[in-house]
């Protein structure tokens, strides 16, 4: 399976897919929790049941997600590569 079976809607939300062996999807890890509907939106594009996960537990709107998610995305890789450069 590839992440573009995922709706396009949703791809921009994902931070990273974990496959099982037989290439099929087995954890889904989004940047904020995916709502109910995205979640049954993926699992049936996929015909199965996948594990989600998110990085922060805050829910945000769809609108708020469009307006900030670039800053968000850089402010967290940034954050992210920050821990390997100390000490």
């Amino acid at each position: 399976m590839e992440k573009s079976i995922i709706p396009k809607n949703l791809k921009d939300k994902i931070f990273e897919i974990k496959y099982n062996p037989d290439k099929t999807i087995s954890k889904i890890t989004s940047y904020f929790p995916l709502s109910e509907l995205e979640q049954k939106e993926i699992n049936s594009t996929l015909n199965y049941v996948v594990i989600f996960h998110s990085i922060f537990t805050d829910r945000i709107s769809d609108d708020e997600w469009e307006r900030t998610k670039d800053q968000i995305k850089k402010k967290f890789n940034d954050e992210l590569f920050e821990i390997d450069k100390t000490p």
